[in-house]
């Protein structure tokens, strides 16, 4: 799917457990043997990568191109916090 969108060129990310080289948390270090299964792709197009979901992970949203804290002012003159809702 994502060569036919034109992302075939950007690199892969895998995201696994930090502990171990399998999906297998408990495997520590470097195990042989095992099958890695792949439950999901996904893209980070704007980050420039394709990345792989392997085990349980869970994945943080990205963040926007403009963050929100540009939309937050204080009105000096009341003190009141502008740009919450």
């Amino acid at each position: 799917m994502y060569t036919r969108q034109g992302f075939s060129s950007l690199p892969i990310c895998m995201a696994k457990t930090q502990y171990s080289f399998s999906h297998i948390p408990s495997e520590k270090g470097a195990p042989v043997g095992f099958v890695l299964p792949v439950r999901d792709v996904r893209a980070s197009i704007g980050a420039g990568f394709i990345y792989p979901l392997v085990g349980t992970m869970s994945t943080m949203p990205g963040l926007p191109t403009r963050p929100c804290f540009f939309e937050i002012d204080v009105d000096t003159t009341t003190g009141r916090v502008l740009g919450l809702s």
